[in-house]
């Protein structure tokens, strides 16, 4: 049997924070330390160490294995650089309209109480905790936690087409990461 080590239980962060921010939507802000950690990382180290060692999310499609999966490889164009680039771009404006509205409610607007999946289905979610904060904080933490719900069915979905981590091979988060460690080993190089 293969030696366990404390990173290969970060799978339960992931059930963690999403149990969490199910009963209040405020912990959702807990989700920047998965924002922060990678690009950090990548920053710092010039490597793709935590998405290879300490994602959460990896660890969790690993956990699942091959159970209710197909198994195959991912398709050639999901590993293309116009593919991973433009889910990047996407995801970004994503999450750039998410942080607009967010502003909007700093200055005035209405809270909504909804998270938002797949950028599509407008779910109502809990309140709780969410009178005690400014309603621009709350705003956040239901856009942000709208995105990493999409980002975790995206990911499930993919692992069930195809390979357990093959949402590691379009991953914003990692295709970021590799775009830092291009530009830091470049910029070494000279």
């Amino acid at each position: 049997m293969k030696k366990k080590y404390w990173y290969d239980y970060l799978w339960i962060v992931t059930i963690l924070y999403f149990t969490l921010g199910f009963f209040n939507i405020l912990f959702a802000w807990l989700g920047m330390i998965m924002f922060i950690l990678p690009l950090l990382f990548a920053i710092i180290g010039g490597n793709k160490l935590y998405c290879n060692k300490y994602c959460d999310r990896s660890r969790l499609f690993e956990l699942l294995g091959g159970r209710f999966s197909l198994n195959m490889a991912p398709p050639p164009f999901l590993r293309s650089t116009w593919f991973r680039y433009g889910f990047l771009a996407f995801f970004l404006t994503m999450f750039g309209l998410m942080v607009a509205y967010t502003y909007q409610v700093f200055t005035g607007a209405p809270l909504r109480e909804t998270v938002t999946l797949l950028w599509t289905f407008k779910l109502g979610w809990s309140t709780a905790g969410v009178s005690s904060v400014t309603p621009w904080v709350a705003q956040y933490a239901y856009g942000f936690y709208g995105v990493m719900l999409t980002s975790l069915v995206l990911g499930l979905a993919t692992r069930v087409l195809y390979r357990p981590r093959s949402w590691c091979v379009y991953c914003p988060m990692g295709t970021m990461t590799q775009g830092i460690c291009k530009i830091k080993h470049r910029n070494d190089a000279k």
